[in-house]
């Protein structure tokens, strides 16, 4: 797929999701704009479409970063535990601070999210059998220890609901002034792409890396703590939003191939079209009502996901 037809389509979506909304506002308003229209463009609809770009990218990314390090396609924040540790994090910085600011909250967890995804990757050099479907099943495992760890501290301190509304990823609730800290992962995403020929290299093993003179270990570091701040920058914006980091990367490299600087891009753009869409099928499929983003993204994911899975099996991959 051209590039240029990835950002044509980013643009159409993005256009669309502007104009979609209880709120009457149409591209022919555009030039007799009420003081009323420019409010809920500024405060509510360009907000909204801003982190579902942001979110959409540096998700994909992250997952792409993931099954680079780890050699393993269905790896993702979603399958390494990343997400549900970030989730805890969260959760934690409640119990701790309870009048805390987005700066202390991200930082908590970040802290969680990349403690976390270091443990699966210090589990996934401790396997022995490393096959492709088995890696990501310990991975959900991890992940579902953890969450249930948050689901009894929840309920234990009466935190149930504030937790829920990090379960389910939802942009209903962005508005300006309550999603500006995901703007924390369009810097990391530079750092991404700057390390992008680091990462191939170090997604061919550590010795092969070593011997290329490549400090293996502090880039696979670096690559940990990217995914990391990404992950706990749109949990703690957004919510949780499933499979994102693990099909979106698989589906560039089908077309793309595994060079991890020629795929970004491709994988950043294909993110937010994905999102964007998810997006406004879950706001236009029970108008005026609209289904989180977390359940049209799961389902989408999840269908997709099976088809990889069979499309493996297939062709012997």
């Amino acid at each position: 797929m051209k590039l240029r037809y990835l950002i044509i389509v980013l643009v159409i979506l993005s256009f669309v999701s502007v104009f979609i909304g209880v709120s009457n506002v149409s591209p022919l308003d555009l030039f007799h704009l009420t003081e009323e229209q420019i409010q809920i463009l500024l405060i509510s609809r360009i907000p909204r479409l801003v982190s579902i770009l942001i979110a959409g990218m540096s998700m994909a990314v992250a997952g792409l970063i993931m099954q680079q390090l780890s050699r393993n396609k269905f790896v993702s924040p979603t399958t390494a535990g990343t997400l549900d540790s970030a989730r805890l994090g969260v959760l934690v910085s409640l119990m701790i601070f309870t009048a805390a600011s987005p700066l202390q909250r991200i930082t908590i967890s970040f802290a969680f999210a990349l403690v976390g995804t270091f443990i699966f990757m210090k589990v996934l050099d401790r396997i022995k059998f490393k096959d492709a479907i088995f890696i990501p099943l310990v991975g959900l495992m991890f992940g579902n220890i953890i969450s249930s760890m948050a689901t009894f501290i929840a309920y234990k301190n009466d935190l149930i609901q504030n937790m829920s509304s990090f379960m389910q990823g939802d942009f209903s609730m962005i508005m300006g002034g309550n999603y500006e800290v995901i703007y924390i992962s369009l810097p990391i995403m530079a750092i991404a792409f700057f390390y992008a020929n680091k990462f191939t290299i170090a997604g061919m093993g550590e010795d092969f890396s070593k011997n290329l003179g490549l400090n293996y270990r502090q880039v696979v570091n670096i690559g940990l703590v990217i995914v990391a701040l990404v992950t706990a920058s749109v949990v703690l914006t957004v919510g949780i939003i499933p499979f994102l980091g693990l099909i979106i990367p698989n589906i560039v490299t089908i077309y793309q191939g595994d060079h991890l600087r020629k795929t970004l891009l491709h994988t950043a753009l294909l993110g937010a079209n994905f999102v964007l869409l998810c997006d406004i099928i879950g706001r236009t499929i029970i108008y005026p009502y609209e289904i989180p983003i977390s359940l049209t993204v799961g389902v989408i994911g999840s269908a997709i996901f099976i088809y990889l899975l069979l499309r493996r099996k297939k062709y012997g991959l």
